[in-house]
């Protein structure tokens, strides 16, 4: 039997999902039941433990299935990647109407009423779904009009399904984002985190850890004699990291070395990486 990755498959030794019957040893089999992220971010936990590890962050209006509910964690399954682990209960809520637009800024406000001198309600990170009922026009500002009345910046929004054609402009929006292992969003992001995130503004779904994106992510290339055959947009890996090619000679990355996400040479992040974690291990053009 093939053993299954935990990160992408809801099991445990007490529960398990419905789907795994036959493939896991559990007590029980669950169904599951759908429910919808309501927090900006919410941060996905490795354990029911606030001192445990954040191993990837879920977005606002992301879709999850929840296998194992408590008054304080739920253990859940993202529908977006297939992530499994424990967020605060209090992050989720009920499904309601399919999100019409996605945050396309970097970081953006969620403001009471569309009024930008208005105290903030709250914030949003690129790649947040939401639905938007109306738009209203204020001393030449368009603001998008939530179910509750409550608005955002028209602009920092795009509508479901206008995917971007290069996925490294997105990534390229969230220059400067500091480093955060685990982090998935415009307030904080990490090497993998920053790719995921941009494939999906582009409207490609892509795994969400780096060994993950190394094994399944586009085709292998290779880089050439000096990486000469490396291009804007391909991916290279080193064991436990990723980073974007900008151009044909630099590198965009979420990094501990700046601890932001920060363009490099290619040559200057191989030469500081390899003492650590050796030379890159695979290439791939998504």
């Amino acid at each position: 039997m093939k053993v299954l990755d935990p990160r992408l498959h809801a099991f445990r030794e007490d529960i398990a999902d419905e789907q795994l019957r036959g493939r896991v040893e559990a007590a029980r089999f669950v169904a599951g039941r759908p429910a919808r992220i309501v927090s900006a971010v919410a941060d996905v936990h490795a354990a029911p433990d606030l001192r445990s590890g954040v191993n990837t962050q879920f977005l606002h209006g992301m879709d999850v299935t929840v296998f194992e509910q408590g008054e304080e964690w739920a253990w859940v399954q993202a529908d977006y990647d297939g992530y499994v682990g424990y967020v605060l209960t209090r992050s989720l809520g009920e499904q309601g109407p399919s999100a019409t637009h996605i945050v396309q800024a970097a970081r953006t406000f969620v403001y009471p009423e569309p009024e930008l001198k208005l105290p903030r309600a709250g914030e949003q990170s690129m790649g947040a779904l939401v639905t938007i009922v109306d738009f209203f026009e204020k001393r030449g500002t368009r603001y998008a009009i939530l179910p509750d009345g409550a608005a955002m910046i028209a602009s920092h929004l795009k509508p479901i399904g206008e995917a971007e054609e290069d996925y490294v402009s997105a990534a390229e929006r969230l220059i400067y984002a500091p480093y955060l292992w685990g982090g998935t969003s415009g307030f904080g992001i990490d090497c993998s985190g920053l790719v995921q995130l941009a494939m999906r503004m582009a409207g490609k779904v892509v795994l969400r850890d780096s060994d993950m994106q190394a094994a399944s992510t586009g085709e292998v290339i290779e880089p050439g004699r000096d990486y000469a055959g490396l291009r804007r947009g391909d991916l290279v890996f080193w064991k436990g990291h990723v980073a974007i090619m900008a151009s044909a000679t630099e590198v965009l990355h979420a990094n501990g070395s700046t601890m932001m996400v920060s363009h490099e040479p290619l040559s200057s992040a191989i030469g500081r990486i390899e003492p650590l974690f050796g030379k890159p291990i695979v290439f791939r053009r998504p």
